[in-house]
C-alpha cells in the first residue's frame, strides 16, 4: 500500500494511505505554496508533473520505491527545497536545472539507473550527503569539488574506476564509502588535504592496503580514525593473496 503524505505550512499534516498511486495527485498541486513536506514513497509513479514546480516552498521532496524513469526539466524552480531523496526509482539521468537547488542539504538517489552525474552538481555548495550508490557510474564529475559543504559521500556498487582530483578540495568530509566498486587509486593528496576525513571504505575494489599506507597525511587521518572508533586501523582488515580481498575500510 502506497503513502502519501503532506506537511503544510499552516502546521497541518495530511497522511492518506491509497491503494498503490499510479500517479501523481492532483490534491497536492491543488496546495500550490503551502506544501513543506511531500512523501510519495511506496508507488507506482513513472512520472512526475512540470506542475510539480509550483511547490516552490516545499522544502522535503521524498519519492522512493517508485518507478519514476526522470525528473521535470523545471525541478531547478523549487528553491527551498532541502532534502531530495529518490530511492529505488529508474531514473537514467539528471537534468542539468538540478545544479539550481542551491539550498539542497542531501540528495539521495541509490538503486537508480544512473550511467553519469551533471556537471551542475557542483552548484549545490549547501549539499552535506550525497548517496548515489547502486547505479551504473563509471565516474565522478571533476565538479563534485565545488560542493565544499558536503560531509558524506556514498558511491557503493557502481564501476566507478577512480576519483576527480578535485574531491580533495572537500576539506569538510568526513565519510567517504566506495565499495564494490573498480577503484585502483585514489588522489594522492586526499588523505593530506581532507582534514576532516575519519571513513573510508573500499570494500571489493582492486586498491592495496600499501597503496593506502604510503599516502601523504596517512598517519593524520589514522589518528583521526582512531580517535572516532578507538581501535587499531587494520581490526576491519581482511587479507588474501590477491592484497586485501574486501579493498580497505578505515
Amino acid at each position: 500500500m502506497g503513502c502519501f503524505c503532506i506537511y503544510t505550512s499552516f502546521k497541518s499534516k495530511f497522511k492518506l494511505f491509497f491503494f498503490v498511486l499510479q500517479s501523481f495527485p492532483d490534491e497536492v498541486l491543488e496546495l500550490d505554496r503551502s506544501v513543506r513536506t511531500l512523501d510519495l514513497t511506496h508507488n507506482k509513479l513513472a512520472d512526475i508533473p512540470e506542475e510539480l514546480s509550483r511547490l516552490t516552498n516545499m522544502q522535503r521532496l521524498i519519492l522512493a520505491d517508485n518507478v519514476i524513469e526522470r525528473l521535470p526539466s523545471n525541478v531547478g524552480k523549487l528553491q527551498s527545497l532541502k532534502f531530495l531523496i529518490l530511492d529505488q526509482n529508474r531514473v537514467t539521468f539528471l537534468p542539468d536545472e538540478l545544479g539550481q537547488l542551491v539550498r539542497l542539504e542531501r540528495l539521495s538517489i541509490s538503486g537508480n539507473q544512473l550511467t553519469g552525474l551533471p556537471e551542475t552538481i557542483g552548484s549545490l555548495r549547501n549539499l552535506l550527503l550525497l548517496n548515489v550508490s547502486k547505479n551504473q557510474l563509471k565516474s565522478l564529475p571533476e565538479s563534485i569539488g565545488s560542493c565544499f559543504s558536503l560531509e558524506e559521500l556514498q558511491a557503493n556498487e557502481n564501476s566507478i574506476e577512480e576519483l576527480p582530483p578535485s574531491v580533495c578540495n572537500l576539506i569538510h568530509l568526513k565519510s567517504l564509502c566506495l565499495d564494490h566498486n573498480k577503484v585502483k587509486q585514489i588522489p594522492p593528496s586526499l588523505l593530506k588535504s581532507c582534514k576532516t576525513l575519519q571513513n573510508i571504505s573500499l570494500h571489493d575494489n582492486p586498491i592495496s592496503m600499501d597503496q593506502f599506507q604510503t599516502m601523504e597525511g596517512f598517519q593524520e587521518f589514522e589518528a583521526r580514525r582512531k580517535r572516532k572508533f578507538d581501535k587499531q586501523i587494520d581490526s576491519n582488515v581482511m587479507r588474501s593473496s590477491k592484497g586485501l580481498d574486501e579493498g580497505v575500510d578505515l
